[in-house]
């Protein structure tokens, strides 16, 4: 099985007559993704890419059924995007826009914990590349051809290493179950212990991949969790090992400002707590295959 998205999905697109949006969204079909409609205000009752157009989130949930969302909609009103979602019952929401405010991200979190468990959203992104179950939909702006159908779970803040991890480990004849790209922002909609847990209860699979960057708690989180809940063995990756104290990276989260912020500090916090950890982006697939190899499963677990 897959976490997250599956070829049942029914997915709206967000901001779905844009030109980015546009050119994902016929990428996700002809992939096989089961988008059902989309959302342009001001645009309800056309056709889009022989899809209906609706003006609100709502209106698309009640005609369509749809239980799944991707957005493409401008930072500036992107908040206003993700809570409308998940107010529609929308519960499945992934944000590909980058840029959008850290106190709008604020704002929204609030807003996602209002909700009861049972009907609270689940948001990945935003800045990220998106999901991908292989053979099965795709909801983001990846490459679906370098993703193989596997047995390891994966989630990365580095839409590009994701990539690059998928492609090594397609050579390598390493499948992949699910792929999702949390993004690189400060403050995201879910993290990676989240789909950790999500990986650790499904059963098709057996190992998962996690590659952190610099800046930020969510690596060691991660790591601790992975030590203490984990079964299955738990691969990691730490971008940015040069990267100087106090300079932004690229990404928006991508800041080292407190001890355990760096590349090197985190990938020894992955070590202590019994991760494989891989030496090099050019070793992501090489160290996935060593580890499942190694790996004796684990009978008990630390609770």
């Amino acid at each position: 099985m897959s976490i997250l998205i599956d070829e049942t999905s029914k997915v709206l697109v967000q901001g779905f007559t844009g030109d980015k949006a546009t050119f994902h969204a016929r990428e996700m079909i002809a992939y096989g993704t089961n988008i059902v409609g989309g959302v342009t205000p001001g645009k309800g009752g056309a056709t889009h890419l022989d899809r209906p157009v609706f003006n609100t989130v709502k209106e698309a949930v009640r005609e369509t059924g749809a239980t799944t969302s991707i957005i493409f909609v401008p930072a500036a009103f992107c908040a206003d995007s993700i809570m409308e979602a998940a107010d529609a019952g929308i519960r499945f929401i992934v944000t590909i826009t980058d840029g959008i405010p850290a106190q709008d991200m604020m704002m929204v979190k609030r807003y996602l914990f209002r909700f009861p468990k049972d009907r609270r959203s689940t948001l990945v992104g935003p800045n990220c590349a998106g999901v991908i179950s292989p053979g099965k939909a795709m909801l983001g702006i990846m490459p679906g051809h370098i993703y193989m159908r596997g047995k390891v779970g994966l989630v990365t803040r580095s839409g590009t290493l994701g990539y690059e991890a998928a492609s090594q480990m397609k050579d390598l004849g390493i499948g992949i179950t699910t792929s999702v790209g949390i993004g690189g922002d400060p403050i995201n909609g879910s993290s990676f212990l989240d789909h950790l847990k999500l990986f650790e209860q499904d059963p098709e699979t057996e190992a998962v991949f996690i590659i952190g960057e610099i800046g930020g708690p969510q690596e060691a989180e991660a790591a601790l969790f992975a030590k203490e809940n984990m079964t299955k063995p738990v691969i990691g990756y730490v971008a940015g090992l040069t990267a100087p104290k106090g300079r932004r990276m690229g990404h928006a989260g991508a800041i080292i400002s407190a001890f355990g912020d760096t590349a090197a500090e985190k990938a020894e916090m992955m070590r202590s707590a019994g991760l494989t950890v891989a030496p090099s982006a050019a070793e992501l697939g090489s160290t996935v295959k060593a580890a499942l190899a190694n790996h004796r499963p684990r009978t008990t677990v630390a609770r």
